[in-house]
């Protein structure tokens, strides 16, 4: 996807969802992880809640980080890759007035899409056991607040709901219509727990789907050629690097307590060179010598 503006790139990502060929997004937690992200070849890259609260504070996905800590790791996202870039906002960290103020915020930070949930404030991980949801009406008034405070159509909003859990599926697929009237771009029906359910999905909406596979967690998992022919918008992997991250690391500090001493072995750690690579070393070589005081 060649990229030149903002408004570009989010064109260009809102007309992918709409091939509905269930784009692979994966999620990253900071900066270094979006570049992995890139660098492995993925077209999107998806800013998750979870994962910078998991990872920045070794705490559970239970609304400990807000509008703050999210609009911060979104900058140093955008800065470190040009992916177009959807951004875990939760409830919106509020009501319609939060929301509008959220979406401001994001936009201005880079991101191209925020994923807005009807959850009651503090949320839980979509699946975590004793969710709560707000009412239809006051979901659908975020989105509204959400579309309206947007500066570009093409910042997407994807709305989710949790209802699936608290009230059953027919109440989830009755408010996903009610929040594409309302004006999303994408719907979320989070935590689909059989496959005959996300079989028949994304044939009853007019706006594409993005299905959200979490490793470990509730909804069954098909391979995106399976879900692109079921014609979802996106299969979102929120948490694939942080918990192989999580992985590696365990890997290699167990071999370093046992053995007390860590090699170069490019099959547990990243060797040095890789690493400069990804943090662009060889650039910030070049500049230096182009911008040296040559007296």
């Amino acid at each position: 996807m060649t990229m030149t503006t903002a408004a570009d790139r989010r064109a260009q990502f809102r007309a992918r969802i709409a091939d509905r060929d269930a784009l692979l997004i994966a999620g990253a937690f900071n900066a270094m992880s979006a570049r992995v992200i890139e660098d492995t070849g993925f077209e999107a890259v998806y800013l998750t809640g979870a994962g910078v609260t998991n990872m920045s504070f070794a705490l559970p996905d239970l609304s400990f980080v807000g509008l703050h800590e999210m609009s911060e790791q979104t900058a140093r996202v955008r800065d470190a890759v040009s992916l177009p870039l959807v951004v875990d906002a939760d409830t919106g960290f509020g009501n319609a007035l939060n929301v509008r103020q959220t979406v401001r915020t994001f936009e201005r930070c880079g991101a191209d899409a925020i994923q807005m949930e009807d959850q009651v404030l503090p949320k839980k991980c979509g699946h975590f056991e004793g969710k709560k949801v707000i009412p239809a009406e006051e979901m659908v008034n975020k989105i509204r607040a959400a579309c309206d405070a947007r500066d570009d159509e093409n910042f997407q909003i994807i709305a989710r709901t949790d209802a699936a859990a608290v009230h059953g599926m027919d109440d989830a697929i009755e408010r996903a219509h009610l929040y594409a009237e309302a004006g999303a771009d994408v719907l979320f029906i989070e935590a689909t727990e059989t496959r005959a359910d996300i079989e028949r999905l994304p044939a009853l909406f007019d706006i594409p789907l993005i299905i959200n596979v979490v490793i470990g967690g509730k909804t069954p998992t098909l391979s995106q050629s399976e879900l692109a022919d079921l014609g979802y918008g996106l299969t979102l992997y929120a948490n694939a690097a942080l918990q192989s991250a999580v992985c590696g690391m365990q890997r290699a500090l167990t071999q370093l307590r046992d053995d007390g001493r860590l090699d170069e072995d490019p099959e547990i750690v990243a060797p040095f060179a890789e690493r400069q690579r990804l943090v662009n070393k060889p650039l910030f070589d070049e500049l230096s010598e182009r911008y040296a005081d040559k007296h």
